[in-house]
């Protein structure tokens, strides 16, 4: 299918490795010209790289944390007027409640709602202008199913799911769309430090615990980068300028839910 994005600009937010690098490298297949962000220079470096040798189109490389100003000032020096915002950011680490205390609590809503909100704020005008934009925000499945030890990443990104809620239904005439998927165990880095945190306090090997849990995915299995970045191409596309303030569940099938 073609997606309709031949030449588009997209910002793909800690596109490094794992899922944002799942959309980087999606996006580029489709056409879209990218711009990688990540704090490793090193592996942003290979990341770009990689796009360009497998898709040629135009790669921008900024080395930030896009929870500063300086990071995304960085981002949109480079990208000025993006046709395509994906918002991707680390989460706060596997941490019991009791352990958290006032700082920790506020950088971590700043990392997963205000950080996304600030970035929206500075493209979605241009977006509506030029009547075309698309922005999907990477979340997680625990907006709908709490993982224990990632409460405040759970809640700081359920805050955001509510905030942009109303937002989206207000540039939606504009043909720009606001979604975010909501992935649930994928092959990354992360899953892989909650998949170890489990282990630690089972005495399961890391092996073990990944089997365990892969069982319980209806599924069978965990998803991959690959994969995601394909269903964010397409919230992305020409074809999705009808889907908006919609929150799409990729999980293998773990939320059992019929709605």
């Amino acid at each position: 299918m073609d997606l309709g994005l031949t030449g588009r600009e997209a910002i793909v937010c800690a596109s490094s490795r794992g899922l944002g690098r799942g959309c980087a490298m999606a996006l580029a297949e489709a056409g879209c010209d990218i711009v990688v962000n990540g704090r490793d220079a090193d592996r942003l470096a290979e990341t770009a790289a990689e796009i360009r040798k497998r898709h040629g189109v135009k790669v921008k490389e900024v080395v930030a944390d896009v929870s500063t100003r300086e990071g995304q000032d960085a981002l949109l020096a480079a990208c000025p007027n993006p046709d395509i915002l994906v918002n991707n950011n680390g989460g706060p680490p596997l941490r019991d409640f009791r352990q958290l205390d006032r700082q920790a609590m506020i950088d971590g809503v700043v990392q997963n709602m205000v950080t996304p909100i600030e970035l929206i704020q500075r493209v979605v005008d241009g977006m509506a202008q030029r009547r075309f934009g698309r922005i999907v925000n990477i979340t997680s499945l625990s907006v709908y199913k709490p993982i224990p030890g990632l409460d405040l990443s759970s809640g700081a990104r359920a805050g955001l799911t509510a905030f942009l809620a109303g937002v989206a239904r207000t540039v939606a005439s504009k043909n720009v769309t606001i979604n975010s998927i909501l992935p649930g165990k994928f092959d990354t880095d992360r899953i892989r430090d909650t998949i170890q945190f489990a282990a630690d306090k089972s005495g399961r090997t890391l092996e073990e615990e990944t089997a365990r849990q892969s069982v319980e995915i209806p599924a069978g299995r965990l998803g991959t980068a690959e994969e995601f970045g394909q269903a964010c191409a397409f919230l992305c596309s020409q074809h999705a300028g009808y889907i908006t303030g919609q929150n799409l569940r990729l999980d293998g099938g773990s939320f059992p839910s019929a709605f």
